[in-house]
């Protein structure tokens, strides 16, 4: 008698498949409460004694570093990082992104740049240059561009399930790359007025726009993130 082997193998890609949904989702989880965690630090310094006394319209969010409550400053600026890799892992793992698509290296950028700022805290530039002064504003542009493209780019959807997160991503790309614009625009036209550039608008305001349009885009693709653990019916591209 001949006997019948049955063969499991089929069953591993979707007991594969359905880890890696899984893995997916609690990235996604993670990273999203990692970035409102941090994003509400920043913003209770907004509120609270001493920082609550730093000019939100003039002064650059950078300045909370120098202040008793830094340490909360940096701790937000690097639990936004940290939730950010993390909804990138989640985006990788249920095959949204692709490894070396653009939008992944932008937000990879993005995260970086964010330990960077840290690292290399806002410099005084009336006392004269210095070379974490410098760095400091390579990584602030770094962070500022990749936020936006990281958001455009991603935002691109070809499942009809993901266009309200596809679209909330797309909103605070948009939003972050105009408010950058602003500051391009000042930085090339300012001095053509005899202006400084940081004398055109409110630089704190413009710049806490910016910081607060990317923290949108990043939270869309956390919500990109989640809706991608679920079987999509076809891959970001």
């Amino acid at each position: 008698m001949s006997s019948v082997s049955v063969e499991a193998a089929p069953l591993a890609p979707s007991v594969q498949g359905l880890a890696r949904r899984r893995g997916a989702r609690g990235f996604g989880l993670a990273g999203l409460a990692l970035v409102l965690t941090g994003t509400l630090a920043v913003l209770a310094l907004h509120v609270v004694q001493p920082t609550a006394s730093i000019s939100a319209l003039r002064r650059t969010i950078s300045e909370y570093a120098y202040s008793s409550l830094g340490w909360v400053f940096n701790g937000g600026v690097l639990a936004v990082s940290a939730g950010s890799l993390l909804i990138g892992v989640s985006l990788w793992l249920s095959g949204a992104l692709r490894r070396r698509f653009v939008g992944g290296f932008a937000l990879v950028s993005w995260s970086v740049a964010l330990v960077v700022l840290v690292i290399f805290p806002k410099h005084d530039w009336s006392v004269g240059p210095s070379s974490h002064g410098t760095v400091h504003r390579i990584a602030s542009l770094v962070a500022f561009v990749s936020v936006p493209l990281a958001a455009i780019a991603l935002s691109r959807r070809r499942d009809p399930a993901w266009r309200w997160p596809a679209w909330f991503t797309l909103v605070g790309g948009v939003l972050a790359a105009g408010w950058l614009a602003l500051i391009l625009g000042a930085f090339v036209f300012g001095p053509l007025n005899g202006t400084p550039w940081w004398q055109v608008f409110p630089l704190g305001l413009v710049e806490r726009g910016m910081a607060f349009s990317g923290v949108v885009a990043v939270l869309g693709l956390g919500w990109l993130a989640l809706h991608s653990g679920r079987p999509p019916a076809r891959q970001i591209v």
